[in-house]
């Protein structure tokens, strides 16, 4: 007896007549995300999925990065972007995929030969999907903690309009050179957007600074002058001055002040604003 064709092998090992082997995946795969994922959403897409594979297989399709694969790839591409947001694990979101092979387990117990032969193929195009969802995963958890991480590079740096003309950059935690770049660019954003002549950037919550954030911060204030702007660094600490001297860092001319009341008294004179103090009394 002739070989059968190995596609027809494939396909007839989805299409066992009698069984719903698709609603079988879907009930496998729900159980082991614990039910976070809709039973209608997870059906629609094992589904379909689960069609695309069949359709693939009749054009006999094995090798994962084939042409016929390509609508599989895209499911699966939405399918582990959609765990990735929803915050599901690498592990969860390979079973999607590997879960099929449980399935299929307990219908070839009596299968022929030849059903054996072909599930031990279809296992291999499994792996290969597999680590294609996991691939697209992981890729798409990098692109999450990447805009995560801008975004609280842009939360940590607030630009704050204390006066008219009068602007200020509080800065609290560790800086690097990444952070001190973004200061540089909202600090100038501002100042356009603001029409201010005065900044000031308060490093009081900053526990220290060494010599490439603080030549940063010197190129910062250079570029606002260009823009017209003065700027007044306050809230050097104790600490900070002792390594701005040991690393024999010059700030010029560049004026700082102990806190940051003081830099804005400094930059409200500077705008040509009287400052006269009020005593009040308590009854």
């Amino acid at each position: 007896m002739a070989k059968r064709d190995s596609a027809a092998d494939l396909v007839g090992l989805l299409t066992i007549e009698g069984q719903d082997l698709a609603a079988a995946w879907v009930r496998e795969v729900s159980g082991s995300l614990g039910g976070r994922v809709g039973t209608a959403e997870l059906d629609r897409e094992l589904r379909e999925l689960y069609d695309a594979l069949v359709d693939a297989l009749r054009q006999g399709a094995t090798d994962v990065h084939s042409e016929q694969m390509s609508e599989i790839r895209a499911l699966l591409t939405e399918l582990s972007r959609n765990r990735a947001r929803q915050g599901f694990s690498p592990t969860e979101t390979a079973i999607s995929v590997f879960a099929l092979k449980r399935v299929l387990e307990p219908v070839l117990q009596d299968g022929t030969a030849d059903q054996i032969r072909a599930y031990l193929q279809f296992n291999g195009i499994l792996d290969g999907l597999g680590l294609f969802a996991i691939e697209t995963y992981t890729q798409t958890r990098d692109e999450l903690i990447a805009a995560q991480a801008e975004q609280l590079l842009e939360l940590s740096t607030p630009v704050v309009r204390l006066w008219d003309g009068v602007i200020a950059v509080p800065l609290v935690g560790t800086l690097d050179s990444a952070r001190t770049q973004v200061v540089m660019e909202k600090l100038l954003q501002a100042l356009v957007d603001t029409g201010s002549e005065q900044a000031i950037i308060d490093i009081t919550g900053v526990p220290a600074v060494d010599t490439q954030v603080a030549q940063h911060l010197l190129k910062t204030i250079v570029a606002a002058r260009l823009m017209g702007a003065e700027c007044t660094v306050s809230g050097i600490s104790p600490q900070i001055a002792q390594t701005i001297v040991a690393l024999g860092i010059e700030f010029d001319d560049i004026v700082t002040k102990a806190s940051l009341a003081d830099a804005l008294k400094l930059a409200l004179r500077r705008s040509g604003v009287d400052l006269v103090a009020h005593e009040g009394a308590q009854r």
